[in-house]
């Protein structure tokens, strides 16, 4: 054994020690790190002949590459969607990496952590409200949730027309239609072949992101004979608007289309009883996404696609692996190397379960409805003062606003704001015109916050 390696391994309680205090030096100082990259300025290091070992290699990254961390991780880092890491989540994540298994089986001699990803999609099924006819897998993110749910659905359609599309490839039969897709459904299509630009756009109701189900019905009757694949938000990523899935659900009734649902993070609002309406429907779905790694407050890459069990075949046509086809009933001879993208998968499972039993149902209702009450208390500022103005209702956890009398100064006003370090924000375009947007996903994230964030905001607008 190489000898550096060697002494790593009899000092491996040290350097664990180390690693555990540095990561707590981290967590507990997160209030003060800042959220704005200060310095990108490359190092430039050399790869060493012998190699250095970890616990110099933990003291190089200290002194020349920490500062190019930012506290996304805390509470006032509200650009994107963007979630914390929970105490739970970071002992199931260090788990994970000492454990190292490559989760897929669920039956055999060798790893069988599939068992444990199986159970975990079944808490979080519970916490959802969801009905059990589900299954599910982990994937990195929601694009590969939304690239997996739309491939079943491809191999959907083709199945209708007598096709199989990942033997066969795609002949343009089939059709995609959303009003307000996120960027990966948009990512997804391109990846899978139906090409991004041939996506039907269903309008959207006067001033919302919602799909306006009138004109759905009439794209519905004009594709009337095609296959037909509707994507669905719930929560699309600027201003938290819910497609009618109630009412969608019934219009699937009638004209026998795929029902995908993009809940990425708005899924989240079933764990908040005042909020769960907003998804009144989504269990009529034939795929739904809903990451982790956002409002469940687990470490990056975590997401979970979710398909009715209806459509194992089509799963496994879809993504079995040609050196393993399965011999009989998938259900009984279950791997995820046949139902989900990757051959090669992380044990992404254990920091959710982690969480789930750790902090359970009441856990993460207190989670989410803090995030929309920090939302809430925002939106209330804005929407009562004289520098800035709301350009939609703060409908769940996330704030659009604008500049009120210079929004052309918008873009000035956010390098400004988040190049002092104390709060981030991102831009996003609201029916054309640029806006500021901050989403509330980090457990962390508390009233006092807002506080310190209506400060900077204040003191950046008299700047410009």
């Amino acid at each position: 054994m190489n000898s550096v390696i060697k002494n790593d391994l009899e000092t491996i309680s040290e350097i664990l020690d180390d690693v555990k205090n540095y990561g707590l030096d981290f967590l507990q100082n997160l209030q003060e790190l800042t959220t704005y990259a200060t310095t990108q300025e490359k190092p430039q290091g050399s790869l060493p002949e012998k190699g250095i070992g970890t616990a110099e290699t933990l003291e190089l990254f200290r002194n020349n590459y920490q500062q190019l961390i930012v506290a996304s991780a805390g509470p006032r880092y509200w650009g994107f969607v963007t979630g914390g890491t929970t105490p739970a989540g970071i002992a199931g994540d260090w788990l994970t990496s000492v454990f190292d298994q490559n989760t897929q089986s669920t039956k055999g001699a060798g790893d069988v952590s599939a068992i444990i990803e199986k159970e975990t999609i079944r808490l979080l099924m519970q916490l959802f409200n969801l009905p059990q006819h589900f299954d599910g897998g982990f994937v990195t993110g929601a694009t590969m949730s939304n690239f997996t749910g739309l491939a079943v659905a491809r191999q959907w359609a083709g199945a209708k027309s007598g096709r199989n599309i990942a033997r066969e490839g795609m002949q343009g039969d089939v059709v995609v239609m959303s009003a307000t897709p996120h960027s990966s459904v948009i990512k997804s299509l391109s990846m899978l072949g139906f090409g991004s630009n041939n996506l039907v756009h269903v309008k959207t109701l006067e001033d919302r992101e919602a799909i306006d189900i009138q004109d759905l019905e009439g794209k519905l009757e004009q594709y009337r004979g095609r296959n037909i694949i509707l994507n669905c938000s719930a929560g699309t990523v600027n201003t938290v608007d819910f497609d009618d899935l109630k009412s969608i659900a019934v219009l699937k009734e009638k004209h026998g289309f795929w029902m995908h649902v993009d809940a990425a993070f708005g899924g989240f609002a079933a764990c908040s009883p005042a909020h769960e309406n907003l998804l009144d429907g989504w269990e009529h779905a034939d795929s739904i996404t809903v990451d982790c790694h956002k409002w469940l407050n687990v470490p990056y890459e975590s997401a979970v696609i979710l398909v009715d069990k209806k459509h194992a075949a089509l799963q496994v046509e879809t993504f079995q692996n040609s050196n393993a086809p399965y011999l009989g009933n998938p259900e009984e001879n279950f791997s995820y190397l046949n139902f989900l993208p990757e051959n090669s998968r992380r044990f992404r499972a254990l920091p959710a379960w982690f969480s789930l039993m750790a902090y359970g149902k009441s856990g993460f209702q207190s989670v989410v409805e803090n995030s929309i009450t920090c939302a809430n208390v925002l939106g209330e500022y804005l929407n009562n003062n004289a520098l800035f103005q709301l350009v939609a209702p703060v409908r769940l956890n996330v704030v659009c606003f604008s500049l009120k009398n210079n929004p052309d100064k918008n873009h000035e006003f956010l390098r400004l704001l988040n190049s002092r370090g104390k709060v981030f924000m991102t831009p996003t375009n609201l029916s054309g015109a640029l806006c500021i947007r901050a989403a509330f996903v980090n457990f962390r994230t508390a009233e006092k916050d807002i506080k310190l964030a209506i400060e900077e905001m204040e003191a950046v607008s008299a700047l410009i």
